[in-house]
């Protein structure tokens, strides 16, 4: 499977008790819609915990900017995630997506990557 992780941090206008309803409530739904057009096998959504315990546990570990959230999305296959990305049905969903997420998601602080996962333990 095929992995995008979209490192998240959220519109400095946001709280985020905001940012991550909106991205549960609304979002997410928004994608559910979508997935079938852009083949999209697996959307996972991971929210950062706020939690004073938690935090101090990572004390040491460059965390003054952390990010606000993790979005998981898998596709079956390379060809999966490229197939169909000229036809208008698939430029739709993915226009719509992409203006949705401005509406909660700092883009210029928000890093992007694709990999491939090996299960260690689990």
């Amino acid at each position: 499977m095929i992995r995008m992780l979209f490192c998240l941090r959220r519109l400095p206008t946001l709280s985020l008790d905001e940012f991550q309803s909106y991205w549960r409530d609304t979002h997410a739904p928004l994608v559910a819609r979508h997935a079938p057009v852009i083949r999209l096998a697996l959307y996972r959504q991971h929210h950062r915990l706020d939690d004073a315990t938690l935090s101090a546990l990572l004390k040491g570990r460059m965390t003054d900017d952390a990010f606000d959230g993790v979005a998981e999305l898998g596709w079956a296959s390379a060809a999966d995630l490229t197939a169909g990305g000229g036809t208008p049905e698939v430029r739709a969903a993915n226009r719509e997506l992409f203006e949705d997420e401005q509406r909660f998601i700092d883009l210029s602080r928000s890093p992007i990557f694709f990999a491939e996962s090996y299960d260690v333990i689990g």
